[in-house]
């Protein structure tokens, strides 16, 4: 089995939690909870022919991405970095979360995650700030935690980036 360390990375109260809550359990819940310092979750998938164990490291949402935060990144081959569509400054977060994982972790794979696509009609992120992410060579995926919308989409692949790149992180067990 491949085990691979990927990171949820975003503002407070963005959803980290709650999609993983909705990828590892299938379960959605209103209730909020802060995450305090980190929550790891654990699932395996199937990616091609080869079984994947995914160690979700949860960390709690940032307000600045402070030294000891950066310490729970070493080791992961990849990150799913989230921000909240109806909050405009939780993108902003995001992209600077990303630029102090980058200088972290170097260029693993990573995903962005605009959740809470289903509440667009309320959404604050506009279209032209997600296309000008797009061209920058950015990948983005409007998710849902609520509704399940294209969050076993986003763990899929997050999963096949971190095996076919040669990310640190990755470790076989026999």
């Amino acid at each position: 089995m491949i085990v691979k360390k990927v990171c949820m990375l975003g503002g407070y109260a963005v959803g980290k939690t709650s999609l993983v809550k909705r990828f590892v359990h299938g379960i959605f819940s209103d209730r909020y909870l802060t995450t305090i310092g980190v929550k790891i979750e654990k699932k395996s998938v199937q990616v091609e022919d080869k079984e994947l164990s995914l160690v979700i490291w949860d960390l709690a949402g940032e307000n600045g991405f402070e030294k000891v935060r950066l310490s729970y990144l070493r080791g992961a081959s990849g990150y799913l970095l989230v921000a909240d569509g109806t909050r405009a400054a939780s993108l902003q977060m995001a992209i600077g979360v990303h630029e102090k994982a980058q200088k972290t972790l170097g260029d693993v794979p990573f995903l962005l995650l605009m959740n809470k696509c289903d509440l667009r009609e309320q959404w604050t992120v506009t279209d032209a700030e997600i296309q000008d992410l797009r061209d920058r060579g950015w990948r983005v995926l409007l998710t849902s935690a609520k509704d399940d919308v294209a969050v076993e989409e986003a763990f899929d692949q997050i999963s096949v980036d971190m095996l076919s790149s040669s990310a640190p992180g990755a470790a076989a067990l026999e």
